[in-house]
């Protein structure tokens, strides 16, 4: 380990890892959001999710 000069200091940049996980956690909230309210507010359907995951209620 050494010590940073000024220039190498300035170069330093934080917080990228966690903005990314901020933005994947609220587009899989908002994807939640949506398959929660079209089940509770149909009477009947279904729904695919990716992965093969298939739902449908009646």
């Amino acid at each position: 380990m050494r010590v940073l000069n000024d220039q190498e200091l300035k170069e330093i940049v934080a917080g990228e890892a966690l903005t990314l996980t901020a933005v994947m956690a609220i587009l899989a909230t908002a994807i939640v959001a949506v398959i929660v309210y079209r089940l509770f507010m149909s009477e009947e359907g279904s729904t695919t999710l990716p992965g093969g995951w298939k739902f449908e209620w009646q």
